[in-house]
């Protein structure tokens, strides 16, 4: 899995022009991919990763904080772009995989007390953030 991590002061998400997905506070918004030789085990590794990663203020997370997280699905982190100008999406896991495999991080967050808001899997979105620092990481597991 792949996840790129923004600190944000807030950020929403909207489907058709109506919110589906919002943190008003200071938090996290997470775009995640997925590619085929995931599972169980990155679905675990991932959330426990976003859930603790030091990404807050004065190196605190979402754990010891309990700032929000914003989570995207995003299939073009798996994008190929190292020959020719147009991306490969050959790297991503397709839907049918990548879907359920992202509800189980989101399932997992909540399971360890984190509150999560999401996009919708699929979904054309327009997502707004306002990011602070800027501070952004990419994460791999």
């Amino acid at each position: 899995m792949r996840a790129v991590v923004t600190r944000v002061t807030r950020a929403s998400v909207r489907v058709a022009g109506d919110v589906v997905g919002e943190i008003d506070e200071p938090g996290l918004l997470v775009l995640l991919g997925v590619t085929h030789s995931d599972g169980p085990e990155e679905v675990t590794r991932t959330a426990r990763k976003l859930h603790e990663i030091r990404a807050l203020p004065n190196e605190e997370s979402c754990a010891t904080t309990g700032a929000p997280l914003l989570v995207i699905s995003q299939f073009t982190l798996y994008g190929a772009t190292r020959k020719g100008r147009r991306p490969s999406w050959t790297e991503a896991a397709p839907p049918e995989k990548a879907e359920p495999l992202v509800n189980a991080v989101v399932a997992e967050l909540r399971s360890r007390g984190a509150r999560v808001s999401t996009g919708v899997f699929g979904a054309e979105m327009a997502v707004e953030s306002v990011n602070d620092g800027p501070f952004t990481l990419l994460l791999e597991v």
